[in-house]
């Protein structure tokens, strides 16, 4: 049954490829959109890129920075003739932008380079591929940090940035990029270290008792040093060989067959500790020596990175403080910037104050009047240090011991059991003394 109200009038039977963009006739009052113009296709001409920088960008200040180095500093790395190399400035230009981009691969900073206009504005439209940036960063960077660190900083002493002052000093524990289960104690190498001497001196005493010849010369040789060497144990074995190669000789002209035989025992008596000596004795002997040669002062390493050092790190998920791999960072600041800095193998602040500070005094940078840290470089060894003597004091300090905070406290001046003075306490209170005194 139809509706007669409905006809074909109410339905659209010619179906629209795209519906939605299907044009609508505007009003009159409605206008139509308007655009700028547009075309990436026509060719656009850049006079000057640097115009494009922003007056306070980051890159501006690498430019200025780079370019008040001396230029003999850069070129006294070059060697003369080949080739026409990139311009150092240049290299240490795109390389100090890139970091503070954090961009630090050498293909990161290629890409850089092609595709950010700073970069490109700093390179001179130049475009070093990564190997050449590698090269750079990994040979040449290395001889000249140190001396171009120092420029820097001496450029911002004399633009009055920093006055070298107050120098705040704090350590900080970076992680290695090691394997953190390829750990190397010295406690183990040490323990292994003396069963095989006592192998060795078993040896020994078991060549005395074959003959009472070779048991004087090895007696002898024991006198002569008792710590066991290379060399030692080198000159017993080529006189075991001396001998085995006689008793081969007198095998081989002998014709009894009983006599070989017996010939043949005592022989094979000799090579038991030539064949421990030469096999096992010396590479344990070469290699234990070489260990405790990278130990060190140290009590660790990693066979990954020799020079990492296993410490408790402040970032700790397991929750069970196990040791990693990792260096102490030494920094010294002053207005957020780094004056200085030093890398160490000791995992405590306390040993690590004089060593930064008397490698600091070596350098070409003037040493800061006050030295300020916090309590875990509080010791008296670093006190003496930093007072100095009467004819040559270092610098002042503010550097707090281990237990000042807690002898501020009212329940530590009213408790008379916990205010027990020992020596070395006795030693600061005298330093602060003669301190106060200066």
């Amino acid at each position: 049954m139809s509706n007669q109200m409905i006809t074909t009038e109410n339905y659209n039977t010619q179906m629209t490829l795209f519906p939605e963009t299907e044009e609508k006739k505007l009003s009159k009052r409605q206008l139509a959109p308007t655009f700028k113009p547009y075309d990436n296709r026509q060719i656009q001409v850049i006079f000057d890129i640097e115009a494009l920088i922003p007056e306070h960008h980051v890159a501006r200040v690498v430019d200025e920075m780079v370019e008040s180095v001396p230029d003999e500093l850069l070129f006294s790395h070059y060697k003369g003739g080949g080739r026409s190399s990139y311009h150092p400035k240049m290299m240490l230009k795109i390389i100090l932008y890139a970091y503070s981009q954090k961009v630090y691969s050498c293909r990161g900073i290629e890409k850089l380079i092609k595709e950010n206009i700073p970069a490109m504005w700093l390179a001179a439209m130049q475009q070093p591929d990564f190997r050449t940036i590698n090269e750079f960063r990994g040979e040449r960077m290395k001889s000249l940090m140190d001396e171009l660190f120092e420029a820097m900083i001496l450029k911002l002493i004399e633009e009055n940035y920093i006055t070298m002052e107050n120098y705040f000093l704090d350590g900080t524990k970076m992680e290695a990029n090691a394997n953190k289960y390829s750990f190397m104690w010295k406690k183990s190498t040490s323990k292994l270290e003396a069963k095989l001497r006592e192998k060795i001196q078993e040896t020994l005493q078991y060549i005395q008792e074959l003959t009472q010849l070779e048991a004087g010369t090895a007696q002898k040789e024991a006198n002569e040093d008792p710590e066991i060497t290379e060399q030692n144990l080198e000159a017993i074995a080529q006189k075991l060989e001396e001998k085995v190669e006689i008793l081969t000789e007198e095998i081989e002209q002998e014709s009894d067959t009983k006599v070989r035989k017996e010939k043949r025992a005592e022989r094979k008596k000799w090579k038991k500790p030539l064949k421990l000596i030469r096999e096992n004795f010396l590479p344990r002997l070469a290699k234990y020596k070489e260990q405790n040669e990278i130990f060190g002062d140290r009590n660790s390493y990693s066979k990954t990175d020799k020079d990492a050092t296993f410490m408790r790190m402040k970032e700790d998920h397991m929750k069970n403080g196990q040791l990693k791999p990792g260096y102490n960072v030494q920094i010294g600041t002053e207005n957020q910037f780094i004056l200085f800095y030093t890398i160490h193998q000791r995992p405590t602040d306390t040993r690590c104050f004089i060593p930064h500070l008397e490698k600091l005094a070596s350098t070409s940078l003037p040493m800061p009047k006050t030295v300020i840290a916090d309590a875990g470089y509080g010791s008296e060894e670093n006190y003496v240090y930093a007072i100095g003597d009467e004819k040559e004091p270092r610098f002042d300090f503010l550097i707090p011991y281990g237990s000042y905070v807690q002898e501020q406290t009212r329940k530590y001046k009213k408790d008379i059991k916990m205010r027990k003075t020992g020596p070395i306490v006795k030693r600061m209170i005298v330093l602060f003394a003669r301190m106060e005194e200066k």
